[in-house]
Order: C-alpha cells, then sequence, then structure tokens
C-alpha cells in the first residue's frame, strides 16, 4: 500500500504499527530532532512536538515535562549509553519506540566521524523488553521485521530471513 510513498520500508511498517495502537491527533513527543519521519506523523494527523537534540543521556527533561499523551523513539535507543534513565524518566502513559537488532553476522554500526550517530547498543529483542520492563513499563505489542538490500553476497542474503527491526508499543505500569 505504501510502498511506493515512502523512502524506507522502515518507515512505513513503523506507520502502520504506529496507526495499529495510538490514534491519530495524538499528543506525541518524538524523541530527536525532527526528521523525515516526524513529517510522515504529521502528515498522518499526530499532533508531534520533537527534543532538540540535547542529550538525552544527561538531560531528561524533555521526557520527564507533562501534557504529552505518548512518546515515541524511532531508532534512538541504541545511540544513547544509558537508555534506562530516559526511558524511566518518561511521564507519559504509553511509549512506541522501534531498535535496529543485533545482526550476528554483522558488527554494530560505529562512525568514527558523528558522535552522535553511533550504536552504543544493538539490542536483542528479549534484551530491549528487560530494559522496558525494568524502567517500569508493560509491552503490550510487539512486531519485527526485516530489512533487505540490493547487493549480491552472503550478508544481504541473510537480510532476506533475518529480523533488523523491532518495534514495541508498551504502558506505563501502575504502581
Amino acid at each position: 500500500m505504501y510502498e511506493n510513498n515512502f523512502p524506507k520500508k522502515r518507515y512505513r511498517v513503523t506507520l502502520d504499527f504506529l496507526k495499529e495502537h495510538i490514534p491519530a491527533n495524538t499528543s506525541i513527543l518524538d524523541l530527536g530532532t525532527p526528521n523525515p519521519f516526524t513529517e510522515i506523523m504529521e502528515k498522518e494527523g499526530y499532533k508531534i512536538t520533537n527534543t532538540k537534540g540535547e542529550d538525552l543521556d544527561t538531560d531528561v527533561s524533555a521526557v520527564a515535562e507533562e501534557g504529552y499523551d505518548v512518546v515515541t523513539a524511532f531508532e534512538i535507543f541504541e545511540h544513547l549509553v544509558a537508555p534506562y534513565n530516559v526511558i524511566k524518566a518518561i511521564k507519559a502513559d504509553k511509549l512506541v519506540a522501534s531498535i535496529p537488532l543485533r545482526l550476528w553476522f554483522s558488527p554494530a554500526y560505529r562512525s568514527k566521524t558523528d558522535m552522535w550517530d553511533r550504536h552504543y547498543h544493538e539490542f536483542e529483542d528479549w534484551q530491549f523488553d528487560w530494559l522496558l520492563e525494568k524502567a517500569g513499563w508493560e509491552i503490550k505489542a510487539r512486531k519485527k521485521w526485516t530489512n533487505p538490500v540490493k547487493k549480491i553476497g552472503l550478508r544481504p542474503l541473510l537480510r532476506y530471513f533475518t529480523s533488523r527491526y523491532y518495534a514495541v508499543y508498551a504502558v506505563r505500569k501502575k504502581e
């Protein structure tokens, strides 16, 4: 349905997952600066406020603010040294997040030139689940999907069968 409208498969799958769990016109705090997916969510009717590029490892004030129904974090937590701190500090009652999964046949992504574009973590699904549960979240829905690339070789072949992304919809546990 969206194949020709989105530059990346993960945008299509992520949007479908978001729409399945969060109605349009919802007030969302999206972790990360505005990006192409921000525009996609806004076109779908979501009211998006982005964080401003602050280091969420040391400054969790953005997520500690009241007034948002949902926090979204699409491929953000792997860039944090200590994602637990920001996940625990979220005040909203709902969270929709996605992460790249660790691939056994490929090393974690790292940039030698851009200090913000580094993966400190590439989780396995169960590790991410445990992190959310420890931070006070109950996972209500999960989705994994592949990310094939148009290249020749063993690794590109494995990408057709091995899930690369993992998304969760979680709600804050009642204390």
